[in-house]
């Protein structure tokens, strides 16, 4: 058996080997992504540095700076494996990298699985994630700018209406708050001109007071929760299409990174072979 495989090879001389190609490739990628998850957690590292972290503490589960470090933290440790582990040829390196990689794309598709199945839950866990934003929407500016943005864009107010904004101190109707803001919605619920220059910051003053029908002719008032079902389900090709092109590059990773470590261990393996042979002539 073993003259029929030293055979095969032809000599001792090593005719597996590892790919320069595939080595680099594998490398260069996880540069890439190496360096952008630097600048994520720079820019997290910052968002939370020039805040007051007493004002924060309570929004601490929807910060979008503390998000933003913990994923490039994540990617930061993944990319390492996959770019010391490609230049080092070390399997364990790799095969961590491997399986993170396969474990965050099993965590994506059973997610997407779940919230087409679940969707009434996955509806009521995004509207309550909404709803806690909303209650500190002046404690963080991040999360501020973010909601702001969110409502500018698809024409909404609040969860599931622009009354939501009752829940936030600053914004609650109730008689005892003190509040200059008591009763308002923030300037980002306002219908806005396409001529208006100058975005006027109150407009959004007492509309909660006013009727429903006086209050949409001023702001929006169908909530984000709806707007954003609509939008999910109108443009279901082009998320798809996104949702495929985030998994594009992990499966590159997990295919470069499987091929790199089996074209290792072919080596390791003839390698050993022909030490074996090289010092047993009567093998």
């Amino acid at each position: 058996m073993e003259g029929n495989r030293r055979g095969a090879t032809g000599s001792d001389k090593d005719f597996t080997f590892v790919s320069s190609v595939v080595k680099y490739l594998l490398f260069f990628f996880n540069f890439i992504f190496w360096v952008i998850s630097l600048v994520m957690v720079a820019v997290g590292v910052y968002a939370r540095m020039v805040k007051h972290a007493e004002a924060t503490l309570a929004s601490l589960s929807v910060d979008p700076a503390v998000m933003l470090m913990v994923v490039g933290v994540l990617m930061f440790l993944i990319t390492f494996c996959g770019c010391v582990g490609s230049l080092r040829e070390n399997i364990c390196l790799l095969q961590t990298f491997c399986i993170s990689l396969v474990v965050i794309f099993i965590i994506q598709l059973a997610a997407g699985i779940l919230g087409f199945i679940f969707s009434n839950k996955a509806r009521q866990k995004v509207t309550e994630v909404i709803n806690d934003a909303v209650v500190h929407y002046r404690d963080d500016v991040d999360l501020q700018n973010l909601i702001d943005f969110g409502q500018e864009e698809f024409g909404c107010c609040g969860a599931a209406t622009y009354l939501d904004w009752s829940n936030n101190i600053y914004f609650d109707c109730n008689q005892s708050n003190p509040s200059r803001e008591r009763c308002s919605v923030p300037f980002s619920c306002c219908i806005r001109s396409r001529n208006e220059s100058v975005v006027n910051t109150m407009c959004g003053q007492g509309m909660q007071e006013r009727e429903f029908g006086e209050a949409g002719k001023k702001i929006h008032t169908n909530g984000c929760i709806d707007v954003l079902v609509d939008f999910i389900h109108s443009n279901m090709f082009i998320l798809g299409g996104i949702a495929l092109g985030l998994a594009i590059p992990e499966l590159v990773g997990m295919f470069l990174s499987q091929l790199l470590i089996n074209q290792i261990k072919d080596q390791i393996e003839l390698q050993q072979y022909n030490l074996k042979h090289s010092s047993d002539p009567w093998s």
